[in-house]
């Protein structure tokens, strides 16, 4: 199966501050991968690593069969990537936001937009300074889906939505998926990996672990974030 993200022995760290140390990591094609781990366990560091934000200290990273540092700007017009916060202008309209982000990419999503607006109930006539986190998280899911990339990457994309919004996002992954994208799901919530993941690791202390299954149990999950807290 072809593989969409292959990380080779990553480091990244940030003068004495811990970042990741030694990652390797494989998704394929079709994947719904789970990403969990506490805070400043190293997930965001890993993402922005794969997207060529940050300049790594070792190892290499292919997304789609590119180099992430060499071939940066055409990975980010084959990937969807929703940061955990969703900045955008304050004073504009919603439907402007979207366009905007669309119009970057030198795409006319417009149709897509509009479907995934629905689907999602976003009131495009707003201004971004009026809606609430959950809202300007469905902005964000719409900015990053709207192209149809061959790439998801959600860093913590289900925070301040409703549980019929989760449900209405993750079955827009699902069929993404179906048609053939891949998705990396960096998330604090178990169950959502649990109930919609196929692999799954969890990173702790800037190191990565796989997991043999995605189902992971309450206790060992918690596990993690006791040991990182006692430290």
């Amino acid at each position: 199966m072809k593989e969409v993200i292959r990380i080779s022995h990553l480091t990244k760290t940030y003068g004495k501050n811990r970042g990741v140390e030694d990652v390797s990591l494989t998704i394929p094609e079709g994947d719904i991968f789970g990403f969990l781990g506490p805070n400043g366990a190293g997930k965001s560091t890993t993402i922005r690593s794969m997207l060529g934000f940050l300049k790594i200290n070792s190892g290499s990273i292919e997304i789609l069969g590119m180099d992430s540092v060499k071939d940066h700007e055409k990975i980010l017009q084959e990937v969807g990537y929703m940061p955990s916060e969703a900045w955008f202008y304050p004073s504009m309209k919603v439907k402007d936001a979207i366009a905007y982000a669309a119009q970057v990419r030198g795409m006319d999503c417009r149709k897509e937009a509009e479907k995934l607006c629905e689907r999602l109930k976003v009131d495009t006539e707003k201004k971004i300074r009026q809606l609430s986190l959950g809202n300007r998280k469905k902005v964000s899911i719409v900015c990053a889906m709207q192209h149809k990339p061959r790439l998801f990457i959600f860093d913590e994309p289900t925070g301040g939505l409703d549980p019929l919004m989760q449900k209405h996002f993750f079955e827009l992954i699902r069929e993404y998926v179906q048609e053939g994208a891949t998705c990396l799901l960096s998330t604090h919530v178990l169950s959502e990996v649990n109930k919609y993941c196929k692999h799954a690791a969890i990173m702790r202390e800037g190191r990565l672990t796989m997991l043999d299954s995605p189902l992971i149990d309450d206790e060992t999950f918690l596990r993690f974030y006791e040991d990182e807290e006692a430290k």
